[in-house]
């Protein structure tokens, strides 16, 4: 028996290396992940700046002596207040932010559709959403 290649190089080693690869993210879903950063960041600060100023008003009502320690609902009170910075936290995390992406680009498929293109691909349509003029060859080939 004769070994041509081995590990990588062989024929298995290629397929294998085809099927471990990553797809690469498309400029919108780039864009869409850089905007959703930036609301999550947003939403960390402005439920940072909620807390520390719920906190705060709560030790200035305490030494001017609007409410008292003793209280039973003061330290229910911090708790809340936590809580509050929690929902804040939670509530501007964009979940539906890809969903939405995605349903307007099947929508832009079915119009494509529509007008007898056929697209493979889901990303093609946002590529295609920012052409001017499209050309295609005698197979049908847009290009």
């Amino acid at each position: 028996m004769l070994v041509l290649a081995v590990g990588d190089n062989s024929c298995e080693g290629r397929i294998k290396e085809f099927t471990n690869q990553e797809d690469e993210l498309t400029p919108l879903q780039k864009k869409l992940n850089k905007v959703a950063n930036d609301i999550s960041k947003a939403g960390l600060v402005a439920a940072v700046f909620a807390v520390v100023v719920l906190y705060l008003r709560f030790i200035i009502e305490i030494s001017i002596g609007i409410t008292s320690w003793s209280d039973s609902s003061s330290p229910m009170d911090l708790v809340e207040y936590f809580v509050i910075g929690i929902t804040v936290l939670v509530v501007a995390i964009p979940e539906g932010l890809p969903l939405a992406v995605t349903i307007a680009l099947a929508y832009s498929v079915l119009k494509m559709q529509k007008e007898q293109n056929l697209v493979r691909r889901l990303h093609a349509c946002e590529t295609m959403g920012g052409v001017d003029s499209i050309c295609s060859d005698k197979t049908g080939t847009l290009t």
